[in-house]
């Protein structure tokens, strides 16, 4: 059959308990039978807007209830989620509503100044609507209340197909953000292909209602990093997908109290985050108040998208023992390369996943790497995968190609593969430093560094250097009161790994390391180290 995800909620909810809980946020509680209603009035009050089938929708808005609520509308009523990195200014903003032909956009009420710029320099758009005070609207904006207040709450009328689709805007390391196309089928055989390698899944939408309906709702589930991104958008859908309780925290950036005290509060039993950028402030603040928080509740907490250290893992595991930690290898493009699950006293190495036999790896000239070569190639995705770039014909054939008749996704990920499949991911090929001939992945020498006390993290790029092609250059950050001492750090680098990947400078106090979803930018990083460089 054919997923859809408008469908499936159509489907499992009549099944769901009266009173479960589908969003909180604070002291905020939205039933699922609530939900229900709201986003079936809240699809057809943009409907009756003049939205149709198909239409863009633009989400502006950091974690909060209203977000999943949007989706799930979108999902029932055909209309197409583009998601907006709220840390945009607004011309940025602007690109992704105008070239994603957004006909509506909904956005939190922080950024009506914002709107306000952007209102006359877009007339694809049609319905503005406000989420928050809405106090003083503006003539020509909607209140969000009144949208999914208005109406009977019943399931609209329509005829929904697997290939409706979900638009995932990514920035990437270069160029413009890129709006990737995912058909809902597509994304939904995601979300199962592990799961059926650990048993049998439902396989049709009654099958999953049965399952609800015998063994119970899904997980209570924090999307720790954004929803805008798409970590904590994937894994929130397959949350909700499942009847689980969506849990949003108030904070506008991570704060590590609230949501350990909101995990002991809500019981919750499942998170995402994103790589050491969140789990390093989340360890140390159970390390400032061991046993002050009860966790007894968290079974799992999923990371992608960047590194996740072995080291923070293991630590992490001292104060949840009972947790399964799993790295997750996906990306925008492709979501399944590989799995990496650490328990207690099973510690995995980093940057060490378990891949499918979805997988293979290509050479530059797409000619395929055995399993268990020493060659780098280009990691590739063959099972489920968008269905390209939107409007951009010249980058949807660089990244998803048909070789040897079957359709790949090839983000651009180097990496080594075993002969039993553990693949070993070495970094981004757009970011792979030449120094003599030499090729060194920033993610290897950024961990090692990492791995030092006084290092909080660190990015690693190559500047251009007339003996050595590129220079490894190094810029980190330090923790709290730690003296910045460049030669030891190169020492310590140069003691674990071989020596061309020792950096030959070593920079600190440079640009903010990443964007709020925790992937690193190494365009500005790049830039502060050639401009420190031409200091020397």
């Amino acid at each position: 059959m054919a997923w859809n995800f408008g469908d499936i909620l159509d489907r499992i909810i009549p099944v769901l308990p009266q009173g479960h809980l589908a969003l909180v946020h604070g002291d905020r509680e939205i039933t699922w039978q609530e939900m229900d209603a709201r986003s079936n009035n809240l699809g057809r009050n943009l409907l009756a807007g003049g939205a149709k089938a198909g239409d863009k929708v633009g989400f502006y808005m950091r974690n909060r209830p209203e977000y999943m609520e949007l989706l799930a509308a979108c999902f029932r009523a055909q209309l197409t989620h583009v998601n907006v990195n709220y840390r945009y200014v607004a011309d940025e903003v602007h690109y992704i509503f105008d070239n994603s032909d957004a006909t509506i956009v909904v956005y939190g009420s922080e950024f009506r100044d914002n709107i306000e710029q952007l209102r006359p320099r877009l007339p694809k758009v049609k319905q503005w609507v406000e989420v928050g005070d809405e106090a003083d609207l503006q003539d020509g904006i909607i209140a969000y209340e009144d949208l999914v207040n208005k109406g009977d709450g019943s399931n609209l009328k329509v005829t929904r197909s697997g290939s409706d689709l979900l638009f995932l805007y990514t920035g990437g390391t270069t160029g413009m953000p890129k709006g990737v196309m995912w058909e809902h089928n597509a994304l939904r055989e995601t979300q199962t292909m592990a799961l059926r390698a650990l048993g049998e899944v439902p396989e049709t939408l009654d099958a999953l209602a049965e399952k609800i309906a015998s063994e119970g709702v899904g997980d209570v589930y924090i999307p720790a990093c954004p929803l805008m991104h798409g970590t904590g958008l994937f894994t929130a859908m397959a949350a909700m997908m499942n009847g689980g309780t969506i849990v949003t925290l108030k904070a506008a950036s991570l704060d590590s109290d609230e949501l350990w005290q909101t995990v002991e509060r809500r019981r919750v039993s499942s998170m995402a985050i994103v790589g050491d950028a969140f789990a390093k402030p989340m360890l140390a603040a159970l390390e400032e108040n061991p046993g002050k928080y009860d966790l007894s509740s968290v079974v799992a907490i999923i990371s992608s998208g960047v590194m996740w250290s072995m080291e923070v893992k293991q630590a992490m595991l001292n104060h949840l023992p009972q947790a399964l930690l799993t790295d997750s290898f996906g990306s925008s493009e492709a979501v399944g390369f590989g799995s990496s699950i650490t328990a207690k006293d099973m510690p995995v190495k980093t940057a060490k996943f378990t891949t499918n036999d979805f997988c293979k790896v290509f050479d530059e000239n797409d000619q395929e790497i055995p399993r268990g070569s020493e060659t780098p190639g280009f990691i590739a995705f063959g099972g489920p995968i968008p269905l390209g770039y939107y409007k951009d014909e010249e980058k949807t054939a660089k990244t998803f190609k048909t070789i040897n008749g079957q359709r790949f996704s090839i983000p651009g990920d180097y990496c080594l593969v075993s002969e039993d499949g553990e693949l070993t991911l070495l970094g981004r090929g757009s970011v792979c430093i030449n120094s003599a001939g030499e090729k060194i992945y920033p993610e290897e020498v950024e961990e090692t560094l990492k791995l030092h006390d006084s290092v909080e993290d660190a990015l690693v790029v190559g500047v251009p250097d007339e003996k050595w092609g590129q220079a490894v250059t190094a810029v980190v950050k330090m923790q709290d009161d730690a003296a910045f001492d460049a030669d030891g750090l190169k020492a310590f680098v140069r003691e674990k790994l071989a020596g061309y990947k020792t950096p030959k400078h070593i920079f600190t106090n440079g640009p903010p390391f990443r964007a709020p979803n925790g992937k690193a930018d190494y365009k500005s990083v790049t830039q502060y180290a050639v401009a420190e460089v031409e200091k020397l």
